[in-house]
């Protein structure tokens, strides 16, 4: 059965997508956490940063987190998070990177 994440990229569910290329698509997230929180997720379906991610892909997903957050106006600063496994945050079984910023953000997150 194809990921939440998955239906999204293919269109079944409609985003409001930021970016998009042959490697990756982002999109605001729908419960945003920052005024600007943006998910940055492969087309190729991998469950999680340890299930068989690499170099390459990884280098490209942040080289685009990092366009969004200019694109978005992130000049102030923003944060990169990345959720792996269900103790570690992650609700859909699909690598993504989290873009949040637009106000200061405190830590620890929580």
């Amino acid at each position: 059965m194809p990921t939440l994440f998955e239906r999204i990229i293919s269109g079944e569910i409609p985003s409001d997508r930021v970016y998009e290329d042959e490697v990756c698509v982002a999109f605001r997230d729908i419960a945003p956490q920052a005024p600007v929180h943006v998910l940055v997720v492969p087309r190729k379906p991998l469950p999680a940063l340890d299930g068989g991610l690499d170099a390459a892909l990884a280098g490209h997903l942040l080289m685009v987190a990092s366009k969004v957050a200019q694109q978005e106006g992130l000049m102030e600063g923003y944060r990169v998070v990345i959720n792996c496994g269900r103790d570690g945050g992650q609700t859909v079984d699909h690598l993504h990177i989290h873009v949040l910023g637009g106000r200061s953000l405190t830590w620890p997150p929580g």
